[in-house]
């Protein structure tokens, strides 16, 4: 039977109809299906296979954007609808890392644990550290959910970590950003991983320790002294310029992009630049890997010359020639996307 929703809701999020997905959702809950299923089965997955199918060049970003508002809105029927729960089980605050504005994950998560019986206190998308330790000396939350879908949000993720435990609460955190196995949760201090909003929402019915002063994550991010991180994360800017201007050269027929078309080329390179520093930061060579294999597959789909990846990539290599880690992790990337281009 969830399929059979699934798919209506699906069919509706993509024509754009918000009546009918907000018809399908309300038939669903008529049919028997309880409200966990509902957020999770039908809602979430129908907004995974928006981002899949976004990845696949089959929904244009306008499409994408629309889909997403449309489930946002649906979210907030189905809480109407819903009857207030009896039990009292805690307080959670929710939110999204500051820079992060996926904000459907946290969102979806805020609706599982109400259902279960938590009040919940969902502060939304972008959250700066300041605004959530506030809201934490004037509420007592029982425990923070911190959401990041993306990976470049790990050291603002890593800032709010702190600043949450030392504010004495502890901290959950999930989303693509912190790795498939939530290796990145664990290195930067969290006191909790979940894969996904049901596996949060049993890990927080029994209470989360209370974090212990003294230890700071940061003792185990030795690899930082090296300042590459630092470096590469402030010369951004420059390191874009660089290497655009030396595609000019290896690839000529960047000079008649239009300017729009050399927007785009920029922000491509910033991308690039960005999830550099955040391996950097990390110190796994790994995550650069797998974006750089991401975007020659995002940009076969589209069918934009993916080949171009490689000379970027040599041209920031010799931008960064007194930096070892960065060099090595520029290499192992590079042996990636020749395969993937290759294949």
């Amino acid at each position: 039977m969830t399929a059979e929703y699934f798919e209506r809701l699906w069919q509706a999020v993509t024509a754009g109809d918000e009546y009918a997905a907000g018809e399908a959702v309300v038939q669903a809950l008529g049919a028997g299906l309880d409200a966990e299923t509902v957020l999770l089965d039908m809602v979430g997955a129908v907004q995974r296979k928006v981002g899949h199918e976004w990845a696949a060049n089959r929904l244009t970003v306008a499409q994408e954007h629309a889909a997403t508002a449309i489930n946002d809105r649906v979210l907030a029927g189905i809480g109407s609808v819903l009857p207030k729960p009896r039990e009292h089980r805690g307080r959670i605050a929710v939110a999204c890392v500051d820079g992060e504005w996926h904000a459907m994950p946290a969102r979806l998560l805020a609706e599982v644990l109400k259902v279960r019986g938590f009040r919940v206190d969902y502060l939304g998308a972008q959250v700066p550290a300041p605004r959530l330790v506030a809201h934490l000396h004037r509420t007592g939350p029982d425990a923070v959910a911190l959401s990041a879908s993306l990976a470049t949000r790990l050291p603002a993720a890593h800032a709010t970590i702190t600043a949450c435990r030392a504010a004495a609460t502890p901290v959950i955190v999930g989303g693509a950003a912190f790795g498939p196995d939530g290796r990145y949760a664990r290195l930067l201090g969290a006191d909790a991983w979940a894969p996904e909003a049901r596996a949060a929402a049993d890990l927080l019915a029994s209470p989360l320790p209370r974090p212990r002063a003294g230890h700071q994550p940061l003792d185990d991010l030795p690899h930082l002294a090296d300042q590459e991180y630092t470096l590469v994360s402030s010369t951004s800017s420059a390191l874009v310029r660089a290497v655009l201007a030396g595609l000019e050269d290896r690839v000529p027929a960047i000079r008649e992009y239009t300017s729009r078309q050399r927007q785009h080329t920029a922000e491509d390179l910033a991308h690039i630049v960005e999830y550099l520093a955040v391996s950097l930061y990390v110190g796994d060579g790994e995550l650069f890997t797998e974006f750089l294999a991401w975007t020659a597959e995002i940009l076969s789909a589209r069918r934009v010359p993916a080949g171009s990846l490689l000379p970027a990539l040599d041209l920031l290599r010799a931008e960064l020639h007194d930096f070892p880690r960065s060099q090595a992790m520029i290499d192992a990337a590079r042996v990636r996307v020749s395969n993937v281009l290759s294949s």
